[in-house]
């Protein structure tokens, strides 16, 4: 006799319920993982996204690359920051994160 032949009439079959007990468990896991991982994201994707939309001439803010400076002029898709006495920036609105105040010293 083959062990080959051994192995597969040896091998246990599997049960009915089986192959629902797999489903429910990745369902659980997906769920697990959306309200753990995706929810919060998309909840902090939206106050930032409200922070830009809000931002006013005068405001401190940080950008992603943690450039600090001061609002200048709105525009669009752009924002002009004066981060030092007569040095003004050209930041992309996507880029802004934060605002001065909240930054931890």
């Amino acid at each position: 006799m083959n062990i080959l032949t051994v192995v597969l009439q040896e091998a246990p079959q599997q049960a009915p319920g089986g192959s629902y007990s797999f489903i429910i468990m990745m369902v659980a896991i997906f769920a697990i993982m959306y309200f753990l991982m995706i929810l919060p994201q998309k909840k902090r994707q939206k106050q930032i996204q409200q922070f830009r939309n809000s931002l006013s001439k005068g405001d401190k803010i940080v950008t992603v690359g943690g450039i600090y400076g001061t609002v200048d002029e709105i525009h669009e898709h752009y924002v002009i920051i004066v981060v030092d006495s007569n040095v003004r920036i050209r930041v992309a609105k996507n880029s802004i994160v934060k605002d001065y105040s909240e930054v931890q010293q």
